[in-house]
Parts: C-alpha cells; sequence; structure tokens
C-alpha cells in the first residue's frame, strides 16, 4: 500500500498540548528509508519555536529564529512525535528555549533554538567582501523556473529515490556543465509542489543536496545531469545519519516564502566513516539566508532499516 503524500505545511505541523508540550507527526513520505529525515525535523523544530514564540513567549516580540543546535541521540521514526520545551533563557534581545524530541518514551534529539526580533536589531554592520569561491553560475530565476537557464538545468529525479523518499518533495536544479570540484555541490531548489520555502523550511534545505561521499566512491557522479541512467539507478550503498546540525541564520524569509533558494555544500574530510558539512543558503537576491553546519556519519544503508533494539539499529 503506497503512503499518503503529504506537504510541508501538513508534515510540519505542530498542536499545542500545553503552555511548554507539542504534539506532531512524522509522515512516512518525509523519510529517509524508515527514518525521517534530518532536515524534515529541524524543520520541525523550528515549527514548535515558531508556535512556542507566537504564543507561549508572545510577549517578548521575538519572531524570528537566529540560531539553532539539535544534537540527534538517536535515530527518529515515523509517527506520533512530542515537543518538550523548556524556556531556557528569557530575554529583551534574544530568547533561548531547550527543545526535546520524544518518541515512545525515547529522548532523540534534544537542540537549543534562539529567537530574536530582525526587524528591530540595531548595532554595528560592516560588508566584508565575503564571496562564495569559487563563484556559482550566474541564474535567471524566470528562465530556472521555466527549465531554460543557461547555465542550470533541472536534475530530475534523484538518484535512490524510493529509499530516500524525502528527497522526491523538492526539485533540483544543477550546473549544466557539472560541479567544479567533487568536494563542493551547488544547487538551486524550489519544492515539488508549488509551496514556498519559509524560515521553518529553511533547516530542510540545510540538510538536502547531492551527497559528496557518492560523487567520490569512484563509479560515477549519480548527480550530474549528464550521467548515465545506469549509475542514477544503482542502489544506495550508505545511509548518512546527522550527529549534530547547526543554523545561523542570517536573513529572514518573507511571510509570503520564496519560490527559490540556493545551496551550496562543502565537505572538508571524509574519514572513518565521519564526515563534517558546511552549507551556504542564498535568496535570489544574492543575500545569504543561512549558514550550517554539520557532523555526519556515512555507514551501511542497511542501519536504518534494522529492527529497533538489533545491534544493526544502533548508531
Amino acid at each position: 500500500m503506497t503512503a499518503p503524500t503529504t506537504t510541508f505545511a501538513e508534515a510540519t505541523s505542530v498542536k499545542q498540548l500545553s503552555s511548554h508540550e507539542y504534539a506532531a507527526n512524522f509522515p512516512e513520505d518525509w523519510c529517509i528509508g524508515a527514518v525521517p529525515h534530518g532536515g524534515f525535523v529541524t524543520a520541525c523544530f523550528l515549527q514548535v519555536a515558531r508556535t512556542h514564540f507566537n504564543t507561549t513567549l508572545a510577549s517578548q516580540n521575538q519572531p524570528h529564529p537566529i540560531t539553532l543546535h539539535l544534537d540527534f541521540l538517536r535515530r527518529t521514526q515515523a509517527g506520533n512525535a512530542l515537543f518538550t520545551v523548556k524556556d531556557a533563557k528569557v530575554g529583551a534581545r534574544t530568547s533561548i528555549i531547550h527543545v526535546t524530541l520524544t518518541q515512545d518514551s525515547r529522548e532523540e534529539v534534544v537542540g537549543y533554538i534562539t529567537h530574536s526580533n530582525t526587524h528591530t536589531e540595531e548595532g554595528v554592520t560592516f560588508s566584508t567582501g565575503w564571496e562564495l569561491e569559487p563563484a556559482p553560475p550566474l541564474v535567471d530565476l524566470k528562465a530556472l523556473s521555466e527549465g531554460t537557464d543557461k547555465h542550470w538545468t533541472p536534475g530530475g529525479k534523484l538518484p535512490f529515490a524510493e529509499f530516500r523518499k524525502a528527497a522526491n518533495k523538492t526539485l533540483f536544479h544543477f550546473p549544466r556543465d557539472g560541479n567544479k570540484e567533487a568536494r563542493f555541490a551547488d544547487e538551486w531548489v524550489r519544492f515539488a509542489n508549488g509551496e514556498k520555502w519559509t524560515n521553518a523550511s529553511v533547516g530542510f534545505v540545510a540538510d538536502m543536496w547531492p551527497m559528496p561521499v557518492e560523487r567520490l566512491l569512484g563509479s560515477g557522479d549519480p548527480y550530474d545531469v549528464n550521467a548515465s541512467e545506469k549509475i542514477k539507478l544503482r542502489p544506495p550503498r550508505l545511509w548518512y545519519p546527522t550527529l549534530v546540525l547547526n543554523i545561523d541564520f542570517k536573513k529572514p524569509l518573507p511571510d509570503e516564502g520564496v519560490e527559490f533558494l540556493f545551496a551550496r555544500a562543502c565537505v572538508r574530510q571524509i574519514k572513518n566513516g565521519r564526515m563534517d558539512l558546511d552549507i551556504v543558503i542564498k535568496d535570489g537576491e544574492g543575500d545569504i539566508v543561512a549558514l550550517s553546519n554539520h557532523v555526519a556519519l556515512a555507514i551501511d544503508a542497511s542501519r536504518n532499516t534494522a529492527e529497533r533494539g538489533s545491534s544493526k539499529s544502533k548508531i
């Protein structure tokens, strides 16, 4: 039986149970294998924070996330989830909440989220002259939307789509000439169903891009728009559970959201099945929306679907 398809708004909706407790449900169509996608879980944390600052802490007038830190203690699962919030610090300029995600009485993800009001922030501001190096290809967003941009082309269905169901929620656009180096990947992304990117869904973008490991395995780049179908259809060998995920929010997105976001994911070292990842997210105006960094594992894909409690299921 095919699992029902849900929108991002439906999948990340939370219900307030009390002043500091929120219920959610993780649908199967936002999973990687049997485990909810890490960026999707991150987006749910951001929705909890948004709701908490719109209700319990509404008097603070701090609607915007500015930092997020999550530790993934155990693998999550599809189904009911409980978020418990503790007000760690309530301040005039910033407030910090501690959030715990529990499923079946297991603490699975814990984190801190800092909120502020970016519309009322004041302080020194300087241009540092920083730019992405090497620079990504130029883009025409109107042409990109129509699939006719000179430098970017739709990536089609990503490799291992049946295993990585959450990836099917996104339409990817990759450089027509491929990425210049295997250590990084550039993309323009939008939701496949026409939903817009919002401050909460930035958490999803921060964890949705071509995996550098698969470009370095030596059997061809499955994300290259010119790759053969044989390469794209090979079975998944690895799963990449996140250990730590951080986001530094630089620019809030408009309430109505935006169609496209750019992301560059870069890795410095992959060693003994552990890797670092740095992600830069920009909008169509070229402004930095968020910076993210991760620590993740690269392990056999069978660990994802192993029965919980077995030796294979433990990370």
